[in-house]
């Protein structure tokens, strides 16, 4: 073997070792990285405005972004997520004392039931209020339990939070202000053709783009109408049931009926028909049309990825990941297809 070319592979794994090196340091704070990549992507043309009247402030131009990034993203969600930490003790108050009695609900919905599925309920032990409330108490106990022996695990984990939180904008602050030249370095660094890097840092940029955007509105309006609706409907806990169907929105085709579709199904089964149906009619005419319209358009369109491989990257992305999956599963999904592309159009130029 030439001298040279043996420099070459023992620097190419010499590369390779320490990139998966430095892979394995950034790990534990992986989500924060990703979600300052992506803030940074979602926010870098506001910061080339706000550059162009400050051409000689980056630093102020960055640190002003961040702070239209904090105000406009992070405060409303920290702003919603203490109304339903406030809507969440109010609930399970109303659960301590007794105000609040699902194995109650239940039997109303049993009662109403057909005789078939009472029958498969009994072989399960659910046929009666006082088996579903023994159930129910069981499972409290148990997550009683749980909860306490996970205190310490529990802090640490809110502590990691703050930290994980602090290093996303202490990132993001930074790649705002150098995101050009770092994102320069990595496209002269990558061995394939311009028109090829391109196209791969376009489909990066735009899959980011579109499923961040695209997902939060759709979870947004979802979330949003549902909320309105249940607060219609006088349903305890509007702000809450909201929030858990904007999270739950993040599902494509099932989504937030997983939670008004239930309760539609419990007030037709306890009498209350009237605001049944217009609960049950409301979902899927007004909350399930924002699905079925709106994110094809914000997300599937953008990205110009089939229905099916936004799901299945999304429910893939979700299972590894956890939440952030719903952004990183596409993105994969994206870079995957354009490479292959890229693959394709090389084998079939050197035959």
């Amino acid at each position: 073997m030439h001298p040279e070319q043996s420099l070459n592979k023992s620097f190419l794994l010499l590369l390779i070792a320490v990139s998966i090196g430095f892979g394995w340091i950034l790990w534990p704070f992986i989500g924060a990285v990703f979600w300052a990549v992506a803030l940074a992507i979602l926010f870098h043309p506001l910061y080339k405005r706000l550059l162009r009247r400050l051409p000689r402030s980056t630093n102020l131009a960055a640190l002003i972004t961040l702070v239209l990034c904090l105000l406009g993203v992070i405060l409303p969600l920290v702003l919603i997520g203490s109304s339903v930490v406030n809507e969440t003790v109010l609930i399970y108050n109303r659960m301590s004392s007794g105000q609040l009695d699902f194995g109650t609900y239940f039997q109303q919905i049993n009662d109403a039931m057909p005789g078939w599925i009472r029958g498969f309920l009994e072989r399960i032990d659910l046929a009666s209020a006082q088996e579903i409330q023994s159930k129910l108490s069981s499972i409290a106990a148990e997550a009683g339990k749980l909860i306490a022996g996970k205190a310490v695990e529990i802090g640490q984990n809110t502590l990691g939070f703050v930290v994980s939180f602090g290093v996303m904008l202490y990132l993001l602050f930074f790649l705002l202000r150098d995101g050009s030249q770092l994102t320069q370095r990595i496209r002269n660094a990558i061995p394939l053709e311009k028109a090829h890097k391109q196209s791969l840092e376009s489909k990066f940029a735009t899959v980011i783009r579109a499923t961040v955007k695209g997902n939060l509105v759709v979870a947004a309006a979802q979330g949003a109408l549902g909320g309105i609706i249940f607060a219609i409907l006088d349903i305890q806990g509007a702000v809450l049931w909201g929030v858990l169907m904007a999270f739950l929105s993040l599902l494509p085709a099932v989504g937030a009926s997983l939670i008004w579709g239930p309760v539609s199904i419990y007030f037709i089964a306890t009498g209350n028909v009237t605001q049944g149906l217009i609960l049950a009619a409301y979902g899927v005419l007004v909350i399930g049309l924002v699905d079925n319209f709106l994110r094809p358009i914000l997300v599937g369109k953008d990205t110009k990825l089939p229905d099916y491989i936004v799901l299945i990257s999304t429910l893939g992305g979700m299972s590894i990941f956890g939440l952030t999956g719903f952004v990183i599963g596409p993105t994969i999904a994206a870079l995957f297809l354009a490479c292959w592309d890229i693959f394709s159009t090389r084998t079939a130029r050197s035959e």
